[in-house]
């Protein structure tokens, strides 16, 4: 495919003056959350059938003139696996789109396993992408031409995919349904990681004891400190694994860090004596002062709900097998809990629990009614 870099602002006016004109675009970002502590969209890449425009927006300010092209309901904007793009063009640009079309989630109403872009790229036009440039500091400049040709790529078959994968939803009579998930995940928002308690986040903070809270709280304090002064992600100052075994054993040496293997050597030179002074200082506090973590209200479970959720589990893998989709995707967990709870009767009751989609009513409503119906005998 043909692309152009866009080179003044003026241009990108004109650019997106004839992008309104189009009934769909393909849309994809490039950052540089893998090298980078604050990340930041360093290439975007836009498509019409025939041509691919290339956005530097280190050089050129995008917001103004894109987010119309965004924001307007006649214009198709096809992303793939979108949550990503949607969350970063909220944070930097708050950017709303306003007519999506996910190419991976339509993947998942197809029963599609191998749903990554690569994939897709390869079974649909024997295309193949080098997946060595997701992993690539896109901050540098300049772009290296391989680094260019990978990004066009990446747009290049994005409306022809929209295509075949539309054809296949309505004739499977998904694509409602799917239309449903993607003005959902348009709706996704930017959320801070970085907001206290920094543990809230933290992958198996919740079965931890309050000391060993204070500990961790304080370690990923001092990490987020560091990446931040280093201008680095959290992974590469320590990782999750060394937070976690270090907020566990609470060693108080940088030489009982090495023998844990929580730190490498050249982690302990650089970073030891920060994190025996984080966890030194969460063993002095006060019984009063120790941090717990916000107990979750779990809607009340009798016996009769818990029998619901099994008979409702064994439903969905039946309908899984059946209809060739994910059961996550049919009804994940949370949603099973909040029917086994309410209990509804119909399927405007149905309806009102917070977790359920209008596909799904009308995709199982009746097996789900049943199933709870079967229950109550």
């Amino acid at each position: 495919m043909n692309y152009k870099f866009i080179e003044s602002e003026t241009e990108l006016q004109w650019v997106c003056e004839d992008l309104l004109k189009e009934k769909i675009i393909g849309v994809d970002l490039e950052a540089d959350s893998m090298h980078c502590f604050k990340e930041k969209i360093c290439l975007l890449q836009i498509a019409t059938e025939k041509q691919a425009y290339l956005i530097d927006p280190f050089e050129i300010k995008a917001a103004p003139f894109f987010i119309r092209v965004l924001e307007n309901s006649d214009v198709m904007t096809v992303f793939h696996g979108a949550d990503f793009d949607i969350r970063t063009l909220d944070r930097e640009y708050q950017a709303r789109v306003k007519n999506l079309f996910d190419t991976e989630i339509a993947c998942r109403f197809l029963g599609v396993r191998e749903r990554g872009l690569g994939a897709l790229l390869k079974k649909h036009f024997n295309v193949d992408a080098n997946k060595k440039f997701q992993k690539e500091d896109w901050s540098k400049r300049p772009l290296s031409p391989e680094m260019i040709e990978y990004s066009v790529g990446d747009v290049t078959h994005l409306i022809e995919l929209q295509d075949i994968l539309m054809r296949q939803l309505m004739e499977k009579g998904r694509l409602a349904w799917a239309e449903e998930e993607f003005e959902i995940q348009a709706g996704v928002r930017y959320e801070s990681n970085h907001s206290l308690p920094l543990f809230i986040k933290f992958k198996g903070a919740g079965k931890m004891d309050n000391r060993t809270l204070a500990v961790l709280e304080n370690l990923l304090k001092m990490r987020l400190s560091i990446a931040e002064k280093k201008d680095l992600p959290l992974f590469k100052v320590i990782s999750n694994d060394s937070i976690m075994i270090m907020a566990h054993e609470k060693p108080v040496t940088a030489d009982r860090m090495l023998q844990m293997r929580a730190l490498s050597p050249k982690q302990a030179g650089m970073y030891g004596s920060f994190c025996v002074d984080a966890i030194v200082r969460a063993l002095s506090l006060a019984h009063k002062d120790l941090p717990s973590y916000p107990k979750m209200r779990r809607p009340k479970r009798d016996e009769r709900a818990e029998q619901r959720i099994e008979r409702l589990k064994k439903m969905r893998e039946t309908l899984s097998l059946s209809m060739d989709m994910e059961p996550g995707l049919l009804l994940n967990n949370a949603a099973i809990e909040g029917i086994a709870v309410k209990n509804p009767a119909t399927g405007d009751e149905l309806l009102k629990i917070d977790t359920i989609r209008r596909w799904q009513v009308e995709a199982m409503g009746d097996h789900i009614l049943s199933t709870l119906k079967y229950s109550r005998a």
